[in-house]
């Protein structure tokens, strides 16, 4: 499958995956064990006005930039999808995504639903991927079990769980991570181009 970029044209055979889930579905260990089956994947590392959390490093969790540059890459089209979240910018390159397509390597981005509607927008052949848990019930099981949130921040993950569940329909695949072992083997079979 040859990805087109409506700015740019077809890129060599590389396949850009757009990989969203609501909070607890298990979409970074997901990502994190299919870059483990597949070492060539390139993860996209967003960029990010807001400042660096303790542990995280530039280039590894983000691209930690000022607002000034991050507003000039707005204006100058650098942003393949980008937004404002809780008065910060968040954005991905499109000069890195489309350098390591135009490599041929296959780019692997973990994204919100606002975003990946625009990466499809851009890139219409992208390989859409929706994962979620098997209930809302279990759902707010395993963000309750993490520990890391009050009770009305777990609710207003579960009302944006929602809202993005209803977005599925728009995604090519969708992974239910019931079984872990199981939904990492068929979210691997599709970066392999194994799964209808």
């Amino acid at each position: 499958m040859r990805l087109t970029d409506k700015k740019n044209g077809p890129s060599h055979g590389a396949r850009l995956f757009v990989v969203s889930a609501p909070s607890g579905a298990g979409k970074t260990t997901l990502c994190d064990a299919a870059r483990r089956h597949l070492p060539d994947l390139v993860y996209s590392v967003s960029s990010t006005t807001r400042a660096p959390r303790d542990g995280e490093q530039e280039g590894r969790d983000y691209f930690f930039v000022t607002e000034a540059q991050f507003r000039e890459g707005i204006d100058t089209g650098q942003w393949a999808e980008w937004a404002r979240v809780h008065g910060n910018y968040y954005g991905t390159s499109a000069r890195f995504i489309e350098d390591h397509l135009d490599n041929g390597r296959d780019v692997l981005m973990d994204i919100d639903v606002q975003g990946a509607a625009q990466m499809v927008r851009r890139y219409p052949d992208a390989v859409t991927i929706f994962i979620m848990a098997p209930s809302m019930k279990i759902l707010r099981q395993r963000i309750t079990a993490r520990g890391l949130d009050s009770g009305s921040v777990i609710d207003k993950r579960m009302k944006n769980a929602e809202a993005e569940i209803a977005c599925r329909g728009m995604y090519r695949h969708v992974v239910v991570n019931d079984d872990l072992g199981a939904a990492i083997a068929r979210f691997v079979s599709i970066l392999k181009g194994g799964a209808a």
